[in-house]
């Protein structure tokens, strides 16, 4: 009987449905090596957990040196008989096991990658060149998946278990993670890696890839040294932080930087600067620290800049307050769909504080701290664009006046399916230009044409 057939089936509860998928992601998933590999793996454990007691002062490419040699030994004792380039590969999934990420190791180490979804032990996708596509990775079973998640986030120090079956981490390399496990998933484990290249990108990476021009690169240059502050939106995925860590690069040497996130992963290449990160609750639901503290608190750690990875809540209201007392260069990212669109989603943050403020006040606060609002989007042909560039004039009445610098305008799609369009400045001469020469910066005025 197919699962199609299995599904079809009338008044078949939803938990017979969801066993009939798993046991059917089962039947298609046997690894003919399943039992050697674990078994070869729980060897391999026992032996370096005797070898690093005895010594501790292994590097860890000596380490991996070793683990390499011991695999290969169990192997040659329990699978002579398998030709040798079976064996190299089964000794390389455990080596991935043993030292890595298991089965998804592979995409780590793979650089165009860019994303990795792991939806249950059965199904993994990647991103990569900007499409998803349907990896063919497996784990195991849901054990499998979770012994991975729990070797991401034990060494910083977050748990993931039935009390708190959410959790926010980082891989070693500043990539970010999101897992989430049942009782929530009703699919198994679902973990979710965003992957940071091992060379952070610069400005000249971007206009190679088309996400902006030479022209509105000097411009938002201009706009990082000469202090204004600076909101990059945008959807998931669509290249935020990148952006953000293109522009910290502008940011002087000799300033004293803060950043503030929930699972660091901004890449400054600045010497002077102090990273905070936001902490879950203990396992009695205390000693939380959210992002609002660490705004709050960082105000009194003298910053010339605050770099706040993403406003969601409160600590909006804490970031604009900082914006308008003299914490002037600061840059932060919010989700929004247009700048229009984030003004209104820093007026729900700033309610979400609980402050009972009006919304004039609120616009006032928003009005005079924001400079500038990059929009970046992800289209359809999996590419990522700056589609705006915008300067906040000030209130007008009841409303926060904007006006486009530049924006992206798409003029159709080519027969692969890639968008066509162009990078334009919209022709209006921005006001903040006065601010750029007062602090010596002197843009050429054609960049600014249509």
């Amino acid at each position: 009987m197919s699962l199609l057939q299995r599904l079809e089936k009338r008044n078949a509860p939803q938990e017979t449905v969801m066993e009939q998928e798993k046991n059917y992601a089962k039947e298609e998933f046997k690894d003919k090596y399943g039992e050697l590999k674990i078994k070869v793996h729980k060897e391999v454990i026992e032996i370096l957990d005797k070898e690093l007691k005895q010594n501790r002062g292994f590097s860890d490419n000596e380490i991996a040196k070793k683990v390499e040699e011991v695999i290969n030994t169990i192997l040659e004792r329990e699978a002579s008989f398998l030709p040798y380039s079976e064996r190299q590969k089964i000794s390389s999934e455990i080596l991935d096991e043993v030292l890595g990420l298991g089965p998804i190791e592979s995409l780590i180490r793979d650089s165009d990658v860019s994303e990795v979804m792991v939806n249950g032990p059965h199904q993994v996708f990647m991103e990569k060149k900007g499409k998803i596509l349907l990896s063919e990775i497996r784990f195991r079973d849901d054990e499998h998946v979770m012994h991975v998640i729990e070797k991401i986030v034990a060494p910083i120090g977050r748990r993931i278990d039935e009390s708190m079956p959410m959790v926010d981490a980082r891989l070693p390399d500043g990539s970010r993670v999101n897992a989430i496990i049942p009782p929530l998933s009703l699919k198994g484990p679902v973990v979710t890696i965003r992957k940071f290249s091992r060379d952070p990108l610069k400005i000249s990476d971007l206009i190679r890839f088309g996400s902006l021009i030479p022209s509105m690169a000097k411009f938002l240059e201009a706009c990082v040294r000469s202090r204004l502050n600076i909101v990059i939106s945008g959807g998931t995925g669509s290249g935020k932080t990148t952006t953000l860590n293109v522009l910290s690069a502008f940011i002087p040497h000799d300033e004293r930087i803060v950043t503030i996130e929930d699972a660091a992963e901004i890449q400054l290449r600045q010497n002077h600067v102090i990273t905070l990160e936001t902490r879950a609750p203990n396992i009695e639901g205390k000693g939380a620290v959210t992002m609002r503290d660490l705004v709050r608190n960082s105000l009194r750690m003298r910053p010339d800049r605050i770099v706040v990875g993403e406003v969601r809540a409160g600590e909006a209201l804490d970031m604009l307050q900082a914006m308008n007392t003299g914490h002037d260069g600061s840059l932060t990212t919010g989700h929004a769909n247009s700048p229009r669109d984030i003004l209104s989603r820093l007026e729900t943050m700033v309610l979400m504080a609980g402050m009972d403020l009006p919304i004039r006040a609120i616009r006032e606060q928003i009005a005079s701290a924001v400079d500038i609002i990059v929009q970046q989007n992800r289209l359809r042909d999996g590419s990522r664009k700056i589609t705006h560039v915008t300067e906040v004039l000030g209130m007008e009445g009841d409303t926060i006046v904007l006006q486009d610098i530049f924006t992206y305008e798409q003029t159709g799609i080519d027969p692969s399916g890639n968008i066509i369009g162009a990078h334009r400045a919209t022709g209006i001469m921005p006001k903040c230009v006065d601010k750029f020469e007062a602090e010596g910066i002197f843009l050429p005025q054609d960049i600014f044409m249509k």
